[in-house]
């Protein structure tokens, strides 16, 4: 298997581990931990635990933020073809997590928001056989462009291509997203985000969405997962885990699912893959970008 190029968000997190109800207007107590983050990081770490040769393509600020960001990744063995912007800080997010292990973010771009089609170079592309893009890019308005560039630029240069919406709320205009995915290899919502591009969340909905995208990957948390294409729909369970932090569980399974596929292995084993990693992810054994 040749490198992988992910293009996507590198952030600084604040994760803030929470056992009661947030008291509106009140104070509770916490665990708070500082760590690099940010789905594009997030699943360029889980592809490079695989041993995928593996480069992350985002914007950082000129700040310690985007410093940390830096050292972990490259101490963990991703190249990093960064763009550094002179202005706009490190992206940044809150995550506050329950005691499920359900996390709710509140996030502020930075310089991801800034990402710009001259950002992704033929050098980030040189070896590679695949691309992967975070939705977020394509879903706020001033990354767009860059988003698009980054699909261009694979295919012009021979590579496959993935996308993960990564947030329903954000898909506001289903028909110009699918758009914007046009010809992409794998695409892989999880099932709101599903819900949000066929108004169902039954996988076979997804049928809908080949001629557009080559198949899709619909992962369902405890419901497991479902790879649709032209033929048919095949599911496989969820792994059980004990679900510390569902942070970065998406994008766990993302880099499962991509590494079996790469490989030739079969739908179901894909699926098994990334259905792993995503339990590895909410129980957080293995890498722990955020």
């Amino acid at each position: 298997m040749s490198g992988i190029v992910v293009v996507g968000d590198a952030a600084l997190d604040v994760i803030a581990r929470h056992d009661k109800p947030l008291p509106h207007g009140g104070d509770a107590r916490a665990k708070i931990r500082f760590t690099g983050g940010g789905s594009g990081a997030n699943t360029a770490l889980w592809l490079r635990s695989l041993d995928a040769e593996t480069t992350l393509v985002a914007r950082i600020g000129d700040d310690p933020g985007g410093r940390l960001i830096r050292a972990e990744l490259e101490a963990a063995g991703v190249r990093c073809a960064f763009a550094v912007d002179p202005e706009a800080p490190t992206c940044c997010v809150v995550v506050m997590v329950d005691g499920s292990g359900q996390r709710s973010m509140l996030a502020d771009r930075g310089a991801n928001q800034r990402f710009a089609p001259e950002d992704v170079t033929p050098e980030a592309l040189a070896g590679a056989s695949h691309l992967h893009l975070s939705g977020y890019v394509l879903l706020d308005p001033p990354s767009r462009a860059a988003g698009l560039a980054s699909l261009a630029a694979a295919r012009e240069a021979g590579l496959t291509t993935s996308v993960d919406p990564q947030a329903a709320a954000h898909i506001t205009d289903p028909a110009a997203f699918l758009d914007d995915v046009r010809g992409v290899d794998l695409l892989m919502p999880n099932t709101e985000e599903l819900v949000a591009l066929t108004g169902s969340a039954d996988p076979a909905s997804a049928k809908e969405l080949l001629g557009t995208v080559g198949a899709v990957v619909v992962t369902a948390g405890l419901d497991g997962a479902s790879w649709v294409d032209a033929g048919g729909v095949t599911s496989v369970p969820a792994i059980e885990a004990e679900c510390i932090d569902s942070t970065g569980a998406g994008d766990a399974f993302d880099a499962g699912v991509l590494t079996g596929w790469l490989a030739g292995e079969s739908t179901v084993d894909v699926l098994r893959h990334g259905t792993r990693l995503g339990a590895l992810a909410v129980g957080k054994v293995g890498p722990q970008p955020s």
